[in-house]
C-alpha cells in the first residue's frame, strides 16, 4: 500500500491514525508530494483527478480518495472496528465526523485566503466566515463531547485531528477558552500513540 502523503495534512493525518490504530501503519509506503490548490501535482493528478492527498494505492494498485473513503478501507480490510456497522450508531460517528471536517474545510479556506491570495486581493468578511465555521463547530463539539469517553472510532480520531490542525495553524484563535469539555478530552486523546506519531509539522 501507499499513500501520497504530506506531513503538515489534516485529512493524510487521519488516514494515517486510522493506519496505527489498525496496526498497519509499517505496511504503508509514504510518497512524496506537493500538493498545491493552484499549482497541482502532476504526478497526484494521475492517480486523482482533484490533485489533493491523500491520495492512497491498494496493493492491487486501486487509487482512492479522499480520508473517508481511505479511511474506511483500511478498517473493513484489516478487521478494525472504526466504523460501527450499519445503525443508529454509525450515524452518529459518521456525524462526528463531519463536524470535524467541516472545521477542517472552513479553516482551510482561511489559511488559503491568507496565504496563497494576494494580499491586495483578501477579503476579511470571507475569513471571518470561515472561522466563524470553525468556532460553531467546536461549540458543537463542546455539546457532545460527553458521549466521547475512551471511544477511538471515525467520530473521535476525525475530530482530534481537526483539533490538532487548529493548534498547528490558528493557534490565536484559542478555542479551548469556548470548549473546556473539548479541550479536557483532547488532552487526554492526543497523548495516544497514534496520535504522537502523527503530529503535523510543516514540510
Amino acid at each position: 500500500m501507499k499513500i501520497f502523503f504530506s506531513p503538515a495534512s489534516p485529512y493524510v493525518r487521519k488516514c494515517m491514525v486510522t493506519a496505527h490504530e489498525l496496526g498497519v501503519i509499517d505496511r504503508i509506503e509514504r510518497l512524496g508530494s506537493a500538493a498545491n490548490p493552484v499549482n497541482r501535482d502532476a504526478n497526484i493528478v494521475k492517480a486523482n483527478p482533484l490533485g489533493q492527498v491523500p491520495t492512497f494505492f491498494c496493493d492491487d494498485g486501486t487509487a482512492l480518495f479522499d480520508s473517508i473513503v481511505i479511511c474506511e478501507y483500511l478498517d473493513a480490510t484489516f478487521g478494525g472496528r472504526l466504523f460501527p456497522a450499519a445503525g443508529a450508531k454509525r450515524w452518529l460517528r459518521l456525524r462526528e465526523h463531519a463536524v470535524a471536517d467541516g472545521i477542517l474545510g472552513a479553516a482551510l479556506l482561511a489559511r488559503y485566503e491568507a496565504t496563497m491570495r494576494p494580499e491586495a486581493l483578501r477579503w476579511g468578511d470571507w475569513t471571518n466566515g470561515q472561522l466563524a465555521k470553525v468556532r460553531s463547530g467546536v461549540q458543537w463539539l463542546e455539546g457532545a463531547v460527553g458521549t466521547f469517553g475512551d471511544r477511538v472510532d471515525i467520530g473521535t480520531l476525525s475530530v482530534g485531528c481537526a483539533l490538532g490542525y487548529l493548534d498547528f495553524r490558528f493557534a490565536d484563535l484559542e478555542w479551548r477558552a469556548a470548549a473546556p469539555g473539548v479541550a479536557a478530552w483532547y488532552a487526554a486523546f492526543s497523548r495516544r500513540p497514534s496520535m504522537l506519531a502523527t503530529v503535523p509539522h510543516a514540510p
